[in-house]
């Protein structure tokens, strides 16, 4: 009671501490897409590299990795052009983002990986 009461309040904490909270929640609400698709994408690199000619395989690898990590994408998404030396893998998707239902947000994510 007598932390109620002294000279520095109680209203002026209680709201940094609100303030703090909620950044920190509005942090995670769009930190976590954008760390989805960095992992993503490092997931696509390097099967990509490891990809030996079999481009249906490496399509089933990409969708179950992209399933793993809650990307919503479907396998007929993913399209995967086989060079004489190189593969290259094109996908991309959307998500978006409510804080609160206050502000909401299409985030678009787009993986062109040539390896």
């Amino acid at each position: 009671m007598r932390y109620l009461c002294n000279s520095d309040g109680f209203i002026k904490p209680l709201l940094v501490i609100a303030i703090m909270a909620f950044l920190i929640y509005a942090g995670m609400q769009f930190g976590i897409p954008y760390y989805r698709a960095s992992a993503f994408k490092s997931e696509v690199k390097e099967i990509a590299r490891l990809e030996l000619g079999q481009i249906e395989k490496t399509r089933a690898q990409i969708f179950e990795v992209a399933q793993n990590q809650k990307i919503p994408i479907e396998a007929e998404d993913i399209q995967i052009t086989k060079k004489t030396n190189t593969t290259r893998v094109q996908t991309s998707w959307s998500v978006d983002v409510d804080i609160l239902g206050l502000y909401q947000r299409r985030l678009q994510f787009t993986v062109d990986v040539e390896e």
